[in-house]
């Protein structure tokens, strides 16, 4: 796979997921990171959006649910180039009947090139980087150009 540069904007795009269990990890970490979040635009799956809007007061774009599709929902949208970085605090503790979903999202997260934090201090890290709010360049997969070699193979009659 061939990378082409391309530019993360100083105001990003950003999912917020969150386990049952780390529910009230990811609203207090949204709470003590209120003011860096209000400069972005904030995404969330299902009840983890409610209760993220309802306690931060934060504006929250809420997907479905994760067991329901959301996790595959914020992959979609990464690889449409409409997240930039991913807060998905899991349990590590529980199992999940959706893990299949989890890690196609962890995944998908990683071949786009984007930001992702599975706990409160990586979150905390990625915030407090310079990076967070400013412009940078990241790669990501060249897909035009795979498709236009694609285009150019022999079919088979």
């Amino acid at each position: 796979m061939e990378y082409k540069k391309v530019i993360l904007p100083a105001a990003k795009n950003i999912a917020l997921v969150a386990h049952d269990n780390k529910k009230q990890d990811i609203v207090a970490w949204c709470k003590k990171h209120r003011a860096d979040l209000a400069g972005h635009t904030l995404y969330a799956t299902g009840t983890t959006g409610l209760i993220i809007e309802k306690e931060t007061g934060l504006p929250i774009n809420k997907l479905i649910s994760g067991p329901l599709g959301g996790d595959q929902q914020v992959g979609s949208l990464i690889t449409e180039g409409k997240i930039d970085f991913l807060i998905f605090l899991w349990d590590p503790f529980e199992p999940m009947p959706h893990d299949p979903d989890v890690k196609a999202l962890l995944r998908i997260a990683a071949v786009w090139n984007i930001p992702i934090a599975c706990n409160q201090i990586s979150a905390d890290f990625l915030v407090a980087s310079p990076l967070f709010n400013a412009e940078c360049e990241r790669g990501v997969p060249d897909y035009e150009s795979y498709m236009a070699k694609r285009a150019q193979l022999p079919t088979s009659v």
